[in-house]
């Protein structure tokens, strides 16, 4: 946990000098968008801007001192890499767990994650930018080329009312630089050794992909050749409920809002990153299923991304949980081959994680919050198209490990 917004008192050297408090953490809400009313695949005309205004966010810091500077990707569906003109930044803490600290110049976020990172002002006195702009795995496919900026300045800064002289700009990576986004995920680990949970009860594996719905009659689709866009994991295309929540129906004892068999594995296995794959395999099933889960037992999930229609990077995230990051890597994940590569020491605590394009990851937690949890990417577009699920999560013994009833004021529309 946070401390009044310090990290780890005494570790770091955030000073606490000028008129104001500089132990507390410069809150910087990267990066909020816009998504025009109509979904397609190009997502055009989006506006990415730093804490919540158009304008130009100034951030005033004084020479020496150190600041904690937290990134939050409020983004709906684009990854963005983050840098500070002649700065580097120090990682200390993602989506809220600590980390062990690495220096670095650059960051990537996915939409929902979180980067703690300390500045120290130590550059001579001036004007340095902080951009931002997308990172875009997916190949041929259109995405907001917009970067974003805020202003670092520091205190006596001799240009600051010199509108001539504009501010240093930082090296950004190419947009499809998935070398040094792997780099960056890669850096992150727990500060000190864990306690991996085990021994493993459920061993899963979910395809995450894109896919295409033949359009319905009546209906213009834009998707191609006139079908409609559509996700999946492990072929099974989420449907969100309209009579009631699945929490609410499990509660309740409410039959036919879902059904109990996610598959543990893909229906059918694939060469899931060939550059062609087989039409047949790109329609998924539109259902409301989930995956039931003891109170207790300990999760190992392979998340396996394909290539149907363009292969991508997702940020998949858990509602209710954090697990530990084992691997990723890219390719179709091969356990008698990949399980060598699991960091079984100081794997870094997530609670959204990025599947590589083309690629996958390996997570592990236990499944100790009784009740429904969403499991989607977060690239907001996709949940829509039905790229989730969800954990069903059995009471425990007692009070303590058993679901809440609702609150006697529960609105019933």
């Amino acid at each position: 946990m946070f401390d009044s917004g310090v990290v780890e008192p005494g570790s770091y050297p955030c000073s606490a000098a000028g008129g104001e408090d500089r132990s507390r953490p410069k809150c910087v809400r990267c990066f909020h968008h816009q998504r025009p009313a109509r979904r397609s695949l190009q997502m055009l005309q989006q506006r990415v801007i730093v804490f919540g205004v158009a304008e130009t966010t100034v951030f005033r810091v004084a020479p020496g001192e150190t600041n904690l500077l937290r990134f939050i990707n409020a983004a709906l569906n684009n990854e963005h890499f983050i840098s500070i003109a002649g700065h580097k930044m120090t990682v200390v803490a993602a989506d809220a767990a600590y980390t062990k600290p690495f220096t670095t110049s650059v960051l990537m976020l996915a939409p929902g994650q979180t980067t703690d990172v300390l500045l120290t002002a130590d550059q001579p006195a001036g004007r340095y930018y902080m951009a931002a702009h997308v990172y875009a795995s997916a190949r041929g496919v259109a995405f907001d080329n917009t970067t974003t900026t805020a202003i670092l300045e520091y205190s006596g800064c001799p240009t600051k009312n010199r509108p001539g002289v504009r501010p240093a700009f930082p090296v950004l990576p190419a947009f499809n630089d998935t070398p040094t986004a792997t780099a960056f995920a890669a850096g992150i680990r727990s500060p000190r050794p864990v306690k991996i949970p085990s021994p493993v009860d459920h061993y899963l594996f979910f395809t995450v992909g894109l896919g295409l719905f033949n359009c319905p009659p009546g209906r213009r689709c834009g998707g191609p050749n006139g079908t409609r866009f559509g996700a999946s994991m492990n072929n099974v295309s989420f449907q969100l409920p309209t009579r009631l929540s699945v929490l609410q129906a499990y509660h309740l004892g409410v039959r036919g809002v879902y059904t109990t068999d996610f598959p543990a594995a893909p229906p059918v296995q694939f060469d899931y990153t060939a550059a062609n794959i087989s039409r047949a395999l790109w329609q998924p099933v539109p259902a409301t299923k989930v995956y039931p889960l003891k109170y207790g037992s300990v999760v190992q999930l392979v998340l396996q991304g394909t290539n149907i229609f363009a292969g991508e990077e997702h940020p998949m995230h858990i509602h209710g949980y954090q697990f530990y990051v084992l691997a990723t890597g890219f390719g179709n994940f091969d356990p008698a081959r990949d399980a060598a590569s699991f960091n079984l020491v100081d794997p870094p605590l997530r609670n959204t994680v990025g599947v590589p394009v083309n690629g996958w990851a390996v997570i592990r937690f236990v499944a100790d919050n009784p009740g429904v949890w969403f499991m989607h990417c977060h690239l907001d577009v996709h949940i829509t198209w039905g790229l989730a699920m969800a954990f069903l999560v059995e009471n425990g013994v007692g009070k303590l490990q058993s679901l809440e009833p609702p609150p006697a004021d529960l609105p019933r529309c």
